[in-house]
């Protein structure tokens, strides 16, 4: 049995049957709560076959909140190129990428939501700046609103901290049997970004909608 889960863990299934059973259980029971052995446990495979592919429970912690900071990075980056040139219709893009993100991936988004005081230094240095990157993105189409009259809210990097914790926010609340789907969900959330920037309406309408 033990020679049969090792094998198992061998396979390029193996490394993400153990960043799962990770995300599940430190979403149970916190990162310190969590051991090597429940990890393993719920993977189905020994103690002995993390190591094949994880140094220690700290690796699995900071590769799960970097990995899920790289996914989101580039699906708010994809969504803000494929938004056009207006600020409004470039921040509801990336509104609708990150709610998107944080409702489809909501374990690992949950874990980075939760998680970053149990980091070591070196691996809170990355996780910090991968999300100041994320933030980048937010806080250039703002204050480039801001600069071409489409917004008119007098702290702009406040609103784009307040937009970004809202999005994130969801993770830990909303349920795939509620009565929101994602998509509904992004659409009133990109909505509601517009509104906390003090979006002033160009043509009688919102070029993002």
């Amino acid at each position: 049995m033990c020679a049969a889960k090792a094998a198992t863990v061998g396979t390029g299934n193996g490394r993400q049957a153990i960043l799962d059973s990770a995300m599940r259980n430190m979403n149970e029971r916190g990162y310190h709560g969590t051991s090597m052995r429940d990890i393993a446990r719920d993977a189905d495979i020994t103690v002995a076959s993390i190591y094949h592919h994880f140094k220690s429970k700290q690796e699995i912690l900071q590769d799960i909140m970097t990995r899920a900071l790289h996914d989101a990075i580039a699906m708010t980056r994809g969504a803000l190129l494929r938004a056009g040139g207006s600020p409004d219709a470039q921040l509801q893009a990336l509104v609708r990428a990150w709610v998107m993100f944080h409702t489809t991936r909501q374990l690992d988004a949950l874990v980075g939501a939760t998680e970053l005081r149990s980091l070591n230094e070196a691996g809170r240095r990355l996780v910090v700046a991968l999300r100041d990157e994320q933030e980048g993105l937010f806080r250039d189409v703002v204050e480039r609103g801001v600069e071409e009259g489409a917004f008119e809210v007098e702290f702009p990097r406040d609103a784009v901290r307040g937009i970004i914790n809202m999005g994130q926010s969801v993770c830990a609340w909303w349920r795939s049997d509620g009565p929101l789907r994602p998509e509904e969900l992004a659409d009133r959330y990109a909505d509601l970004a517009l509104a906390m920037v003090q979006h002033r309406p160009r043509h009688g309408g919102l070029s993002g909608s």
